[in-house]
């Protein structure tokens, strides 16, 4: 048995989706993408009398979500199967819509450059329960903004053979990073039936699709690249501030994505997902870690499954500034309960500040976070301790069951031993190796993974193609960033524990 949630009843359910569905074929969708508003005509739907809104009736929406897979797998770069998308299989990624890095050698938070993405891809290569990446911020500072996206995953696809979550940041954008995705696939036929990355497409809100997001879920679609329906959902602002009417709200405009999907292409994959938050009504933000949001992505998901779909949510994230009690509750908190939940693609670890800066320290603290996560969700059963008179009889015979044959079998898996990121050891022992505080081990583990990180080889011809693919949408600037080798990677500061000592780079 799986530890999991049960949050909403199946009747409330029901009626959450009903009034969806009313809403899509009474009020409909504004799409603003022409090109995909004609396909959708084309297809038989209707529209409003002013034109202006597309209907969606309910055998429509009903038609489209039987034909939306149950569930499919990604495959890395190699084309080997690496996850499986569906049931309760939980997967932890980066968020991937940060604006800044947060430098953990200078604590300077300032915009990103393409070292920091390149140090970014090499630690998350390397992380142990992230399961694959995300072009996790942007690297305006020396790339044109319009091929920066492209310019991330052909970091990400040089660096790691992991699949990665991506998207595009203009409407014609995803052409261009499907063909560097193909490169690594024999044909299109190929790269659809072994999908290498997940595209976001992000629904604009007030019952609408952006330009932008029209053509980009157009183009993934056509040339079968999975993507996640991502609305902001913002309770209070605009979505109902009360759990139900969020979710009505928030379902309208998934539903409104898988529908479309699969009148492009039946049978494309699609993830229910969703970035919803709260509006603070003093602060004026949008809290994504709020206590509400969290509620609100756990319900969505639980409707998602009700109708078999596989989901998405961001979570395991912070809105703090800092890796500190902030953010290393919000993050936990979070990240078990997508756990919980069963959420296939959790995006979050790594970010801060309203997923507006990415932080390398968190990274390496979240994936421990995820690793305890994924450990508090394994089936549980007996494991030779049912009946337990033998474990009985050990422990009066020698007492304590350290050295029973049952420990020593089982302790490796039942036992999540962490990381030093975590602080584990007694008080004399950690005074003895530095008194280092968390953002001191963090900041060390991060230039140890950096320092352990093993390059992987590109076909020369491969290379070249990405690149050009990349400085073919310049508009002015004439060369592609430089990128730094594994071996010039700057070497880390000291670190000083409370006595002023150098700590070290692992606590013992």
């Amino acid at each position: 048995m799986r530890p999991t949630l049960n949050i909403l009843s199946d009747a409330l359910i029901s009626d959450i989706l009903d009034e969806a569905k009313r809403i899509l074929a009474e009020l409909g969708m504004e799409i603003r993408g022409q090109t995909l508003k004609e396909r959708l005509l084309d297809h038989g739907l209707k529209t409003t009398k002013d034109g202006k809104r597309i209907l969606f009736t309910a055998d429509v929406v009903k038609a489209a979500i039987a034909s939306a897979p149950k569930s499919f797998t990604l495959f890395n770069r190699d084309g080997e199967p690496h996850a499986d998308i569906g049931g309760y299989n939980v997967h932890y990624v980066p968020g991937s819509s940060g604006l800044k890095i947060q430098d953990h050698r200078t604590g300077e938070t300032r915009l990103a450059n393409s070292t920091d993405f390149i140090e970014y891809a090499r630690i998350c290569d390397g992380m142990e329960h992230i399961a694959y990446l995300a072009t996790a911020f942007s690297t305006n500072k020396d790339i044109e903004s319009q091929v920066s996206d492209a310019w991330r995953l052909y970091m990400c696809l040089t660096t790691s053979k992991k699949p990665v979550v991506t998207g595009a940041f203009t409407e014609h954008g995803v052409k261009r990073m499907v063909d560097m995705l193909q490169l690594f696939r024999r044909d299109r036929a190929e790269l659809i039936e072994k999908p290498y990355s997940i595209f976001t497409i992000t629904a604009t809100g007030n019952f609408r699709f952006g330009e932008d997001s029209c053509q980009n879920l157009l183009d993934c679609v056509e040339a079968g690249v999975p993507v996640e329906i991502v609305p902001v959902t913002l309770m209070g602002l605009i979505a109902p501030v009360t759990l139900v009417g969020a979710l009505v709200f928030h379902c309208v405009d998934v539903l409104t994505g898988i529908t479309m999907a699969q009148i492009i292409r039946p049978g494309a994959p699609v993830l229910f997902g969703g970035a919803p938050a709260t509006f603070h009504m003093k602060a004026a933000s949008s809290p994504m870690a709020a206590v509400e949001a969290l509620h609100l992505n756990v319900a969505y998901v639980a409707i998602a499954k009700s109708m078999g779909l596989p989901t998405q949510a961001y979570m395991a994230l912070s809105d703090g500034k800092f890796l500190d009690a902030q953010g290393g509750g919000e993050t936990f908190s979070s990240a078990m309960l997508a756990a919980l939940a069963g959420i296939n693609s959790v995006s979050g670890p790594g970010m801060l500040d309203f997923v507006l800066t990415f932080s390398l320290p968190k990274l390496v603290y979240d994936n421990e976070v995820c690793g305890q996560c994924l450990h508090f969700v394994r089936d549980i059963q007996p494991l030779g301790d049912l009946p337990t008179q033998t474990l009985v009889d050990d422990l009066m015979r020698n007492n304590h069951l350290i050295t029973s044959e049952h420990t020593l079998e089982h302790w490796p898996k039942e036992l999540y031993m962490t990381d030093p990121v975590i602080d584990r050891a007694n008080r004399e022992t950690w005074e003895e190796t530095g008194s280092l505080s968390l953002r001191d081990r963090a900041n060390a583990e991060v230039e140890e993974r950096l320092a352990s990180y093993m390059p992987i080889e590109t076909d020369l011809e491969v290379d070249t193609a990405m690149r050009e693919l990349v400085a073919a949408g310049f508009e002015k600037q004439e060369h592609l960033p430089e990128l730094p080798p594994p071996a010039e990677v700057p070497p880390p500061k000291p670190v000083l524990g409370r006595r002023g000592r150098a700590g070290r780079r692992r606590a013992i």
